[in-house]
């Protein structure tokens, strides 16, 4: 048996179990305010990976831009 296949995507009514027990334990009010903070974390993980990588391509410039004045 492929392990891949076992430990897949849930399918239709593994679904529908998770979201009727995260309504259940959270409640139908909660379920906003806890996406919202998702959506905010993610962006935020995001941004840092922006600024990250674009820290790392200037500094990768700078020592080119040296290399060429001399």
């Amino acid at each position: 048996m492929n392990t891949v296949l076992a430990f897949g995507m849930p399918g239709g009514w593994e679904w529908i179990v998770i979201v009727l027990f995260v309504v259940i334990f959270f409640g139908a009010k909660k379920i906003p305010e806890i996406a919202r903070g998702l959506g905010k974390g993610i962006r935020e993980f995001k941004d840092a990976t922006k600024e990250i990588k674009n820290e790392i391509e200037e500094g990768a410039k700078q020592p080119e831009e040296k290399a060429s004045k001399s």
